[in-house]
């Protein structure tokens, strides 16, 4: 433990030795002011901050930052002071006070300036100290993609590794409105032709638009089993309900499995998998099988993830939908700059059913942006395309040939950082999809948008 916080304390100092000098060349507002007071005024604290003396500092600089709201740098001092301070305090309850003022100043000053590194720095630690894992490790991976010194890039991959070896729970818990213009994505095509002759269908499930609810959970637990060993279990659920009830459906899934650490930057997962899907409240079908994951950090910027998978899969009902269903992608995310973004993903799947006809194979590919833009403001867009293939006669709604399905998707999202509620921002989605394809039944567009909420701080 000792080894641990002298580790921590050279490396706070390190940064905070870097940070001085930051802040300055960004422009900030500071530099309207007096220069010999402003001087006089930041010398004084900055000596305090050299002792050690963070409760003084912290003082001291809460009365700069509420005479000049304005001044970037007296901000990012006083939170610097805070998480220091937090350090110096016996109380969890002080230390958990400390670092969440700590945390609000510098949540502040991103929301007019997001592209400020050194301040992105210090919120990673402070959720760090706060054991706040995920959010801590978000900020990190984006303040290495703003090409710090090489002694702060290596400062940080050791907060990295110490995230990852204290890792033994998660949780999450999100619950979205979905209105649709299209809940069940049916077709309302009442005409199909055989033979060139027009036929009445004898049934037609019309376009249903609705509100829906949905609401998704989920866990997990790393016990050790070896340095570089842990065994992984985990669980996830869903919920969705609509107007009419005829549209719900339910989600069970749980998983157990070993986890490997190859090194600082791979991992290796392989898992026994069950899932459970229901229609209404009716079991609609289940699989058993397994899966595999592989996560590895090329460089500062950009991680890949690799998944498999492979199901036997049974249904209540519909016996003629039984059989295999196996499953394979690639996806990267590149933190390009500390405000932008990208994604990637490639995937393919493959359901071998009892029956020939709906035997299928899916290939898809999905390229996503998003970017954190002054006054608060995060957008972000993907857009995504599948084709689908099946096998056998689909005569009618064919003229014999099989069916093939082209499906593309389109997102957009807004949020807004600087309105937050128990650190919680509302998120606005929409998304349009369109499905065209051979058969005459199958086609579809469908709209809809969600309002969830996104974790800021």
């Amino acid at each position: 433990m000792t080894t641990r916080l002298a580790c921590h304390a050279v490396i706070a100092a390190a940064l905070f030795l870097l940070a001085g000098t930051s802040l300055a060349q960004t422009g900030s507002p500071d530099q309207d002011q007096p220069a010999a007071a402003a001087s006089l005024s930041k010398e004084a604290i900055r000596t305090l901050i050299q002792q050690g003396k963070y409760e003084a500092a912290s003082t001291s600089l809460r009365h700069l930052a509420e005479s000049r709201p304005e001044d970037t740098n007296s901000r990012f001092l006083l939170a610097f002071s805070l998480i220091e301070h937090s350090r110096q305090v016996g109380t969890k309850e002080m230390q958990e006070a400390l670092l969440d003022e700590a945390i609000a100043v510098l949540h502040a000053i991103l929301i007019n300036h997001p592209g400020l590194v050194r301040v992105r720095l210090e919120l990673a630690r402070a959720f760090f100290y706060k054991k706040e894992d995920g959010l801590s490790r978000k900020h990190f991976e984006r303040v290495l993609a703003g090409k710090p010194p090489a002694p702060v890039a290596a400062n940080i991959q050791r907060f990295l590794n110490e995230i990852r070896a204290r890792k033994r729970w998660s949780m999450y818990l999100g619950s979205t409105l979905k209105p649709s213009s299209n809940i069940g994505r049916n077709s309302e095509t009442e005409i199909i032709n055989i033979f060139g002759l027009p036929f009445r269908r004898d049934t037609v499930e019309e376009e249903k638009s609705g509100v829906g609810l949905s609401v998704w959970a989920g866990g997990g637990y790393w016990y050790p089993l070896a340095p570089r060993l842990r065994l992984r279990f985990g669980t996830d659920l869903a919920r969705e309900e609509y107007p009419g009830k005829e549209y719900d459906q339910s989600f069970l899934g749980v998983h157990a499995g070993p986890e490997w650490f190859l090194d600082a930057n791979t991992s290796v997962s392989l898992l026994l998998d069950a899932r459970r899907r229901w229609l209404v409240t009716t079991p609609y079908y289940f699989d058993f099988g397994a899966r595999s994951e592989i996560k590895h950090r090329l460089n500062r910027r950009l991680w890949l993830t690799g998944r498999a998978s492979w199901h036997d899969r049974e249904y209540r009902e519909a016996d003629y939908l039984d059989g295999s269903v196996l499953s394979v992608s690639v996806d990267g995310n590149w933190i390009l700059m500390p405000t932008l973004r990208l994604e990637a993903a490639l995937g393919y799947s493959d359901e071998h059913t009892t029956t020939k006809m709906w035997r299928h194979d899916t290939r898809w590919g999905r390229i996503g942006a998003s970017m954190s833009l002054p006054r608060g403001f995060t957008v972000g867009g993907s857009t995504e395309f599948r084709r689908t293939r099946y096998e056998g006669n689909w005569f009618p709604f064919t003229s014999g040939t099989p069916r093939k399905d082209r499906t593309k998707i389109y997102r957009a999202s807004v949020h807004n950082r600087a309105f937050t509620l128990y650190g919680f921002s509302p998120q606005f989605v929409l998304t349009h999809e369109e499905k065209n394809t051979n058969s005459q039944v199958y086609g579809y567009d469908s709209t809809s948008g969600e309002i969830r909420f996104v974790r800021q701080f």
